[in-house]
């Protein structure tokens, strides 16, 4: 089991950092910060009348950091104050701090008066740096440390969760500059949202709806459907699988859960979450060693609201969103996935999931 030393700290623009790791932390450490005076942000949502949710705009994000020079990582650990960065130095493996650009902000209080409704985006965005080392990579660190990184997620799904601007709490990561990325470090972002967003929403009504019915989960069902057959099987444990999913709309889409039900981070067990690491790592490494290359992504984790109430419908999972691998190219989204939502797939879930299984990977690497 891994332990859990955490260390809270504010920088000196006033937004918070937060140090994880599996050793205890040295009180003494400073939160530095590229920035010294507060930006007070202001984010508004207006209202999509036609798709019926809710749109962010947040200008003050053009002055954000985009493609810095190699020499210059804010997200790397300081080495000397006349050159600070995000994150200090010192015996720290997973560190977390407010976005100083965020999309929502608690801070929000104006909207402007438009055509359409409009309301303060209200929320909280936070950066979370996987590790030290610039040049790793989420799959590249050791099983402890991925751990470690579960229990951070279940740490600010609890924080977050408890104030009452939050209703749900989003962990993701994107990784490689062919899906925007701008920052390599490995790192990921959380998102804490005024209402469930629309993806997870619709999710949550059908898992609510099954559950109405069948007095069981819906996702659970799958995955025990998926077990069942095993064809699109990429791990199996304990406690957790991954697999390719029958309705897969990526190629190499991939989704990693727990086998029995667990609505959000916080109520993992300790050998659900480490099975689920072992899950987690097994698909990152099976990524890089098909494309023998670092490989892009989304990687979205779904749990349910925290709103305070049961979920037994609710099931913690992530989904891997990959691009499409040609001979020559990457392939993103069409016209018809993103203008009608109706997605196209030129390969078969089977398929892909035979090309997964057949890369041998070694849990190890990484220490």
């Amino acid at each position: 089991m891994t332990a859990f030393h955490t260390l809270r700290l504010t920088k000196p623009d006033g937004r918070q950092l937060s140090l994880y790791s599996r050793a205890p932390l040295d009180a003494s450490l400073q939160a530095p910060s590229p920035f010294q005076e507060p930006l007070r942000p202001n984010p508004h949502l207006r209202w999509h009348p036609l798709r019926g949710e809710w749109i962010a705009y947040a200008a003050h994000r053009q002055d954000r950091t985009f493609l810095p020079p190699p020499e210059y990582n804010p997200l790397a650990p300081m080495r000397d104050e006349a050159n600070p960065t995000e994150v200090p130095s010192g015996q720290w493996d997973v560190a977390v701090f407010d976005n100083r650009f965020p999309a929502l902000s608690l801070q929000a209080a104006q909207a402007p008066d438009l055509i359409v409704d409009t309301a303060p985006a209200t929320g909280h965005c936070e950066v979370v740096v996987f590790t030290q080392d610039a040049g790793s990579s989420l799959g590249a660190l050791p099983l402890s440390h991925i751990e470690l990184l579960l229990k951070v997620w279940a740490d600010r799904t609890v924080q977050l969760g408890r104030l009452d601007e939050i209703a749900y709490v989003l962990p993701f990561e994107n990784r490689g500059r062919e899906v925007g990325v701008t920052l390599h470090h490995p790192h990921g972002q959380i998102y804490a949202y005024p209402s469930v967003p629309p993806v997870p929403e619709r999710m949550q009504q059908q898992a609510q709806s099954y559950f109405e019915t069948n007095g069981q989960g819906l996702l659970a069902d799958l995955i025990q459907l998926e077990l069942d057959e095993g064809t699109r099987i990429i791990y199996r444990g304990p406690d957790a699988v991954a697999f390719v999913p029958a309705c897969a709309r990526y190629p190499y889409e991939v989704w990693v859960a727990t086998i029995e039900p667990v609505a959000r981070f916080d109520g993992l067990s300790d050998a659900q979450r480490v099975d689920l690491a072992r899950a987690l790592k097994t698909v990152l490494l099976k990524y890089e060693g098909l494309w023998h290359r670092p490989f892009p992504y989304l990687m979205a984790w779904y749990q349910a609201p925290t709103d305070g109430l049961d979920h037994p419908e609710s099931h913690l999972h992530a989904q891997f969103y990959p691009p499409y691998r040609t001979p020559d190219k990457l392939k993103y989204l069409a016209g018809t996935e993103l203008g009608a939502g109706w997605f196209a797939m030129d390969a078969l879930p089977e398929d892909k999931a035979r090309e997964l299984q057949a890369v041998n990977v070694n849990l190890d690497e990484g220490g």
